[in-house]
């Protein structure tokens, strides 16, 4: 028996959220159109609310409002990571000098350094 199994066979609320982690995982990897990702997605959202696990709740509420960004994804591939690094990016810079005074100034030093 895999190390696994036992941990599940005694904590039975760990493979039931493994199990959600993992079908929303296979979602994102597996369904190529949007109609069929749309479908996935719903069951899915049904499954994770009626799960009543608290830490689902951001989820839920993610997968509800923003439903229609997450079909697009499924067009092309693409997701907005790049974009994401960059205002990670840009906040560390931010952080580094404890703010902003002078927008202009800062600017200046960001397109110097990230242009």
């Amino acid at each position: 028996m895999e190390r696994v199994e036992i941990v599940f066979e005694h904590y039975s609320d760990l493979k039931k959220t493994s199990n959600l982690c993992q079908n929303l995982f296979w979602i994102f990897n597996d369904t190529k159109d949007d109609t069929s990702a749309l479908i996935r997605l719903a069951k899915c959202h049904d499954r994770l609310r009626n799960a009543e696990f608290k830490s689902f709740n951001t989820i839920v509420r993610t997968m509800s409002i923003h439903y229609q960004n997450r079909l697009n994804f499924f067009d092309n591939r693409s997701t907005n990571s790049s974009t994401e690094s960059f205002n990670a990016k840009i906040k560390a810079f931010r952080a580094q000098f404890r703010g902003v005074r002078n927008i202009d100034i800062f600017l200046f030093k960001l397109a110097n350094i990230f242009a």
